[in-house]
């Protein structure tokens, strides 16, 4: 009797779970199915595999096998990428909140001294104080406007030093480097920290373009100490040594900064520098310490400068290579501005085959091809799928200029594609086209560099002939890539400048 009853306690519990692994079964099955399509992972690796020296590019291919949002594994961790417009909206608009942090990168921890600053900081109270410092007392399209002399002044140097270059060749970098760099350590210290000087604590300008360029690429590289920590320690790809060498050189800079500010408190108007020092001070609200001071100082620096300059590279290298479209600009030019002067802030709104000119180079070249990753801060629902806490995000930009349901002939330069249409940029809410990102996490410095950029563009064009070295042809101009957090033209372009305006007349 006691041998019946046990068999059968035997088989009430085998049943029982047979049919509890068969619900499981049946409820990871239509999970696996909530989860977007994408290609399957190697142990260990994942899909790092199927990433190549241009990632944005690598994406943009997959995308077209396993459609606008995918789910790859980087290691371990999950990750979609969103190809279009409206997958971009889902993360950017529908669900802002739930992915507005970011991941904790080990260059993101480097360049932004532990999280502090605002490019890198998660999603919370520090980062929305931080961003509010950068649009009051710097970024705000009223404190823009109040530097314009600064602009105007440090444009006027721009094109003297390449008047005097006249008929040499001039690798346009160094010089938007140094231009943009002076104009963005004007507004925010009370004197420029580079560029020469005695002592050794002060970068020249060439350690200082230098930095700003290690930054944009380490903290857009894919390391793999990311996705597989437990190499982390080996670093394979030489990254933690060049991470530690740029935060080495960068506290050494802003070290001296700060200690310079603190001695020369209270001798006259105060900076960017000293505002944030006297908010390190206070004991209320959210705490703001020295590498606060620094992060968000070095911040501010490096972007502001790196956007700028490639903006106007990647503007200057399909004009020279649309010779048509560069002359029909400088008509325009001629005829709005005339002859007997340079171009000035306050025309650029007159000028709308030059703006539609920068709208397209945009549209083909964005900025960040993949905008910085976000991070799912719970579990939640994108357009029927599952998505999970951790989980990140990589908005392909660099595809979105290119979704054919978006733009006709997406490949070809048609700068007349934007003319009258009353296409939207500059807010975000147009997500077809995102140059300075969107939501949350949009670029803080969209003010600045549609003040900085377009105007300095429109004069190279209006006060110089820029001509190709002797012997170099329109299809030997190399539109190749250099891939980071902001891409690049991989090669520097040697031009001839001649100049057609006086600089008296600036």
């Amino acid at each position: 009797m006691e041998f019946s009853w046990l068999l059968l306690a035997l088989i009430y519990t085998a049943a029982t779970y047979y049919f509890i692994s068969k619900i499981a079964k049946t409820r990871r099955r239509r999970e696996q199915k909530l989860l977007p399509p994408g290609p399957k992972p190697w142990p260990i690796i994942g899909n790092l595999n199927l990433l190549g020296p241009n990632p944005h590019r690598s994406l943009h291919r997959l995308s077209q096998k396993y459609g606008e949002i995918m789910l790859l594994k980087f290691g371990k961790f999950p990750v979609l990428v969103a190809s279009s417009p409206e997958m971009a909206k889902q993360f950017l608009k529908v669900h802002d909140a739930v992915f507005a942090s970011r991941p904790t990168f080990a260059a993101y921890k480097h360049v932004s001294f532990d999280y502090s600053d605002v490019s890198f900081s998660p999603y919370g109270p520090y980062w929305r104080e931080a961003r509010k410092i950068f649009m009051t007392k710097v970024l705000s399209a009223r404190k823009v406007e109040s530097f314009e002399h600064i602009r105007v002044e440090e444009r006027r140097r721009l094109f003297f030093h390449l008047m005097s270059l006249s008929g040499k060749p001039v690798e346009l970098r160094e010089h938007l480097l140094g231009f943009t760099l002076s104009v963005v350590s004007k507004m925010i210290f009370k004197e420029k920290y580079f560029g020469g000087g005695g002592d050794d604590s002060v970068l020249d300008m060439v350690e200082m373009g230098e930095i700003v360029r290690e930054w944009f690429v380490l903290t857009g590289a894919f390391n793999i100490g990311d996705w597989i920590p437990w190499v982390d320690f080996l670093d394979l790809q030489g990254y933690g040594k060049k991470m530690r060498a740029l935060q080495r050189k960068m506290d050494g800079f802003c070290d001296y900064v700060i200690d310079d500010h603190l001695e020369r408190r209270g001798e006259g108007k105060e900076d960017f520098v000293d505002v944030l020092l006297q908010i390190a001070a206070e004991e209320d609200g959210v705490r703001f310490t020295r590498d606060s001071v620094k992060a968000l100082t070095m911040n501010l620096l490096v972007a502001a400068v790196d956007t700028s300059t490639t903006m106007i590279e990647w503007v200057m290298l399909e004009l020279l290579r649309h010779p048509h479209i560069m002359e029909k600009a400088k008509a325009e030019l001629n005829k709005v501005v005339g002859r007997n002067r340079w171009v000035e802030e306050n025309d650029m709104p007159q000028l709308p085959y030059m703006n539609a000119v920068i709208m397209e180079t945009l549209r083909l070249h964005p900025i960040a091809t993949l905008l910085a990753p976000h991070c799912a801060i719970e579990d939640c629902n994108v357009a029927g799928y599952n998505v999970s806490k951790g989980t990140l995000v990589l908005v392909n930009a660099w595809s979105i200029g290119r979704d054919p349901n978006s733009w006709d002939a997406p490949e070809e330069f048609f700068p007349e594609r934007f003319i009258g249409k009353g296409i939207e940029f500059i807010t975000g809410s147009n997500f077809a086209i995102l140059p300075f990102g969107s939501g949350r996490r949009r670029c803080p410095g969209i003010n600045l560099a549609l003040k900085t950029v377009p105007t300095t563009l429109a004069n190279l064009l209006h006060g110089f002939e820029l001509k190709l070295e002797e012997g170099m042809r329109v299809e030997d101009i190399s539109m190749e890539e250099q891939y980071g957090l902001t891409t690049i033209p991989k090669h520097l372009l040697s031009l001839i400048i001649q100049p057609t305006l006086p600089c008296y007349l600036y």
